[in-house]
């Protein structure tokens, strides 16, 4: 679409100065901006906003490039209960319980790297999130279905890190719910420890439809710092944007879903009524889901759905 063209076009043409915006390794941005305990800000943005806010931060930020790219795919898949009650992941975000769960696998499509993921949040509202790595062998439909070692390690990785925060949860009874797919860049303020990453093209699909939603111009800018705001922090708060709640996985069941029950929209209201303004309908390629992530190759739907409606 021309106007996503346009947004990745800007961004890419601004980073790919390397004397503006130097390269960092991904092994230099795990030391001098590793924060796996951290406070994530997010921020809906507009993609000449974002343009802006990169002028600012020339000289000042390093952007991560892995084998000269500075631009990744990234893929994931939520997995969640298959019932949406008070022990669920999804229910947790949309309530706001302070300490709620996300359990997902993620492709990093252009390195190969395949990860399970369980982010949680503390009551202070610090995220942190933990990775058990998935080779091409551990990359099975259903992990956590499975009877052998990997089900086994899989579900045991998750219950140890979701010990007091899902009740009566059991990592056997997750099934995929959500899927995603967006390009991502990833600034590092090392003079401050922060990161900054910027998502465009974030795609959401249930893991067996045949269409999905797609953002256009919006882009999802976010700060990773300590309990302080850092500086890209204070440059948007300057042109007046303020962080957002802003869920990948349930502000995408909502958009997905927009008549399920008023749990999944109210929080999200303020997010969703901008990106209704920008999503367009888009239909899927090969296995009627985004391609990249070999977890969910086979997975048949938990229950059957309404086909997407544009919003």
């Amino acid at each position: 679409m021309t106007i996503t063209m346009t947004a990745e076009k800007g961004l890419d043409h601004l980073l790919e100065d390397q004397e503006a915006f130097p390269p960092i390794s991904l092994a230099q941005t795990d030391v001098e901006a590793a924060r796996m305990t951290r406070v994530d800000r997010k921020y809906l943005v507009p993609a000449a906003d974002v343009e802006h806010l990169l002028t600012l931060l020339t000289g000042r930020a390093r952007v991560l490039t892995i084998q000269g790219r500075r631009a990744f795919t990234y893929t994931s898949t939520y997995f969640d209960t298959a019932e949406d009650g008070a022990g669920s992941s999804h229910h947790a975000a949309a309530t706001g319980r302070r300490r709620r769960f996300k359990v997902r696998t993620r492709c990093y499509v252009d390195t190969g790297t395949h990860m399970l993921e369980v982010k949680t949040r503390t009551g202070r509202g610090e995220s942190h999130k933990e990775r058990m790595p998935l080779t091409a062998e551990l990359a099975l439909p259903n992990v956590f279905a499975e009877s052998d070692t990997t089900g086994l390690a899989a579900r045991e990785f998750v219950e140890e890190r979701l010990g007091g925060i899902s009740p009566g949860g059991s990592a056997s009874s997750l099934r995929p719910v959500l899927t995603t797919e967006y390009r991502r860049r990833t600034l590092v303020l090392a003079e401050e420890g922060s990161r900054l990453t910027l998502d465009t093209d974030l795609l959401w699909s249930h893991p067996w439809a045949s269409h999905g939603l797609r953002t256009c111009d919006l882009v999802v800018v976010e700060t990773k710092s300590g309990q302080a705001p850092g500086a890209a922090d204070r440059l948007l708060w300057r042109a007046g944007h303020r962080p957002i709640r802003l869920s990948k996985f349930a502000t995408g069941l909502a958009l997905l879903d927009p008549t399920e029950g008023t749990v999944r929209a109210n929080r999200w209201h303020r997010t969703l009524a901008a990106l209704r303004s920008d999503i367009e309908l888009v239909a899927l390629s090969t296995g009627a889901r985004p391609t990249g992530d070999p977890v969910m190759e086979g997975v048949p739907p938990m229950t059957a759905t309404r086909p997407v409606e544009s919003t």
